[in-house]
């Protein structure tokens, strides 16, 4: 955030009238502000300030049915049709494992909640929109024609706050819950030891704390046999091979706050400017290829053999988007997928100083 001094409420609200075609991600930028703070000035006009309070809206959420669940960073945009169902709460960790939208949540992350009405020529756009406590987005859900209206109100007013004030208090992260961990104390032999006993990908993570390495200092180190460079164009040749052959993939996009997850093919592959676009039925992706400053293929062992992932990196070390073959607990890899990850074209591995 620059450091000029911040528009007032009205002020932002001017500006928003006269830009209204400005994606409000890229308004709030111009205006030195976060995007919280831009749809907070909108409180009373169209805008209704929400509590986050993560469990109730996905315990409600079910009876709204259809909607959009939009899960963003600054590189990729992650859209899925569906329903919010099969919900698993928690303080520190809440889930959403329906078929079609699938998400992994960290409640406490999510600090401002807004429910948010757009006129759009004869219609209104609803939406629900949360944000961390810098004002960055961590998740929004946006209605269709199909969702329940009704069902929508109700969660709305169960979860209006007593604050309606047209502003909202934002703070910077903390270099602590940045990604990359500096001066980085693991060795290679302890990194290679602990790798090799995975027997779950989801003990990666927790290997990462107590080795104190971020995850992309962790893929430089390992070796070649675990984690390898590919070209920054792996990730455009990989969904026009998984689109070609009707491969089903999963596609991983998130932030601090919540993680969001396609599981399926891909079809329809669509490259628009610095954007590869996945423009399907209940599933769109957006991502800037012109962010991507590494690709890794990843192997990592589990019981059911290894698996390999392929990893998109950021110049700011931050992961941007995942992607595996599809496959369930107890299954064994795809062969069609490993062999595409594998057979991407290699590039030399940087030094790690």
């Amino acid at each position: 955030m620059d450091q000029r001094v911040k528009p007032s409420p009205h002020e932002i609200r001017r500006a928003r009238e006269d830009n209204p075609k400005t994606r409000e991600r890229d308004l709030a930028a111009e205006l030195g502000i976060s995007e919280a703070e831009l749809v907070a000035a909108h409180c009373g006009e169209g805008v209704v300030r929400v509590e986050p309070r993560v469990n109730d809206l996905l315990t409600g959420l079910e009876a709204v049915g259809e909607v959009m669940a939009l899960t963003r960073n600054e590189s990729a945009v992650h859209e899925k049709i569906g329903i919010y169902d099969k919900v698993v709460t928690g303080n520190h960790n809440a889930m959403v494992l329906g078929e079609n939208i699938d998400l992994r949540i960290f409640p406490k992350v999510w600090a401002h909640g807004f429910a948010v009405e757009k006129r759009d020529g004869g219609d209104i756009r609803r939406s629900l929109q949360f944000f961390d406590a810098a004002g960055e987005a961590v998740h929004k859900v946006h209605l269709r024609p199909a969702s329940n209206l009704y069902a929508y109100q109700k969660l709305v007013a169960g979860l209006e706050s007593s604050n309606q004030e047209p502003i909202v208090a934002v703070s910077a992260i903390g270099a602590e819950e940045e990604n990359e961990v500096q001066g980085a104390v693991a060795s290679v032999d302890d990194l290679r030891d602990q790798w090799s006993r995975l027997t779950d990908v989801h003990q990666f993570f927790g290997m990462l704390k107590t080795l104190k390495l971020s995850r992309r200092q962790a893929v430089r180190m390992v070796g070649q046999d675990y984690a390898w460079l590919v070209d920054n164009d792996a990730v455009s040749a990989m969904f026009h091979h998984a689109a070609a052959g009707e491969m089903p993939i999963m596609c991983f996009v998130g932030n601090r706050g919540c993680i969001q997850i396609h599981s399926g093919p891909v079809k329809s592959i669509k490259p628009m400017g610095p954007w590869i676009n996945v423009l399907d039925e209940t599933f769109h992706l957006h991502l800037r290829t012109d962010h991507i400053h590494e690709v890794w293929a990843v192997r990592k062992p589990t019981k059911d053999g290894h698996v390999t992932s392929l990893e998109v990196y950021g110049a700011d070390g931050k992961m941007i988007i995942q992607f595996f073959g599809k496959r369930h607990e107890g299954e064994g890899e795809r062969d069609d997928w490993r062999f595409l990850a594998e057979n991407l074209p290699r590039i030399p591995s940087p030094t790690v100083a």
